[in-house]
């Protein structure tokens, strides 16, 4: 078989490395890819754009691809699967109208409405005089989100008036995410532990993954911006297995439910992202319509089924004979990035401590995904905010940790930034 991943981050390398490992793979091509797809067995890199959809269209039609994944929300909210599709080339990935779960907010926070799936409540806004006034009526904090795709980034958490108002005048007015913030969704602020649920869709049936916990503020002790996120884990000791039952039959059921009485046909990862408060109640926080990065690299090290097997069997309507082998073992990444990230920063900077292969590390129980990173003659140097996410697998969550970390301080480069307590809720948890 042979495989076409389209992306170019840790998410995507993640994909591509578990995918190579397919006894039925003899090809994977990741488009565009990164330095450290580069260096995967049966994995090359294309020069094409993962917003290229008529050259990868072209690509998987002329070279016999048998699947398409897409990895970022990007091509998804573009249509890539629906032009696919029309061509008749298998493609993972939910269509554009169902991809609004993750590129409309307003939409989502409607469709969660009208289908009484737990969230927070909201108001939408694209005038700021109006946002502005509705402010004034709430208690804070308060979230302020840009409507659109903001990698992550398009969040505030407000905690006064003033924070409030240069927030969502930096999103309306100043264009900060440019189209993402011609709309804003305001809402209530949610207080209990994060975590990311995941699944795979064929419509109405569904797998669910392992769960996972990320970290998305930039600076230890969850401080700092909202990033794409710093680092993340699997499993996430918050769902309970009674937790996780909640989340699958008033969250995930529902949500398939109602996108199929509404005309959608769900097909791909779906991922919700919920808050738990202290009685094990799930709220969604956000809905994507792809796996997370972070979160998929520590997941991909733990999954022991075969992922080309699960994503076919979703497009063939077969995930009911299907079932999800994972290693028992915790698995933790940290993500190492650029200074400055998520804001301004610096590219071009030669990597150090890399060992041969790029992405492999002395410890077998260790792996190194590639993001913003990229070929510059024979050497590797970094292409983007988050370079790297370095996962490892332990008995348990500080073993983990400390692996993960023993290789993070062998790797630098001028400005490298990361956060040295990825992991810390989940090792409060085994420490009451």
């Amino acid at each position: 078989m042979r495989i076409l991943i389209v992306g170019s981050g840790g998410r995507e390398h993640a994909l591509a490395w578990k995918a190579a490992q397919s006894p039925d793979v003899t090809h994977v091509f990741v488009a565009p890819g990164n330095a450290g797809t580069a260096q995967e067995p049966k994995v090359r890199n294309l020069p094409i754009d993962a917003l290229n959809t008529t050259a990868l269209i072209e690509f998987a039609s002329t070279q016999q691809v048998d699947l398409t994944i897409i990895g970022p929300e990007a091509p998804l909210a573009a249509g890539i699967v629906d032009a696919f599709q029309s061509k008749g080339l298998p493609c993972f990935g939910p269509t554009q109208k169902a991809a609004q779960l993750e590129s409309s907010k307003a939409f989502s926070k409607a469709f969660m409405l009208r289908h009484g799936i737990p969230t927070s409540a909201y108001q939408a806004f694209t005038q700021l005089t109006d946002a502005i006034d509705y402010l004034k009526t709430q208690d804070f904090p308060i979230v302020i989100k840009a409507d659109g795709l903001a990698a992550g980034k398009g969040v505030v958490i407000a905690h006064t008036l003033d924070e409030a108002t240069i927030a969502c005048e930096m999103i309306l007015n100043q264009n900060r995410f440019g189209n993402a913030g011609n709309r804003i969704v305001i809402e209530a602020f949610l207080t209990g532990e994060e975590a990311s649920f995941m699944v795979i869709a064929d419509g109405l049936d569904f797998i669910a993954l392992e769960t996972s916990q990320d970290h998305k503020a930039r600076d230890d002790g969850d401080k700092g911006p909202n990033t794409g996120g710093m680092g993340a884990y699997s499993p996430a000791p918050v769902v309970t297995g009674k937790v996780k039952q909640h989340i699958i039959e008033d969250i995930i059921k529902p949500t398939l439910a109602g996108l199929k009485q509404e005309g959608i046909w769900y097909q791909g990862f779906l991922y919700a992202g919920v808050m738990i408060d202290n009685t094990g109640k799930a709220r969604v926080l956000e809905y994507n319509c792809r796996l997370g990065d972070p979160e998929t690299q520590p997941l991909m090290m733990r999954l022991k089924t075969d992922l080309v097997s699960l994503c076919q069997a979703s497009l063939q309507h077969r995930l009911p004979e299907m079932s999800c082998e994972w290693d028992k073992r915790i698995a933790l990444g940290v993500v190492m990035a650029a200074g400055g990230y998520p804001d301004d920063y610096q590219k071009g900077d030669p990597i150090t401590g890399l060992t041969p292969g790029a992405s492999i590390s002395l410890n077998p129980d260790c792996k190194i995904f590639h993001g913003g990173t990229a070929y510059k003659g024979d050497e590797i140097i970094t292409a983007g905010g988050r370079v790297l996410a370095v996962c490892a697998l332990g008995k348990d969550i500080k073993e983990a940790q400390a692996i993960a970390y023993q290789t993070v301080k062998t790797i630098h480069w001028d400005q490298c930034y990361y956060r040295h307590d990825i992991g810390y809720r989940a090792i409060e948890r085994i420490s009451v």
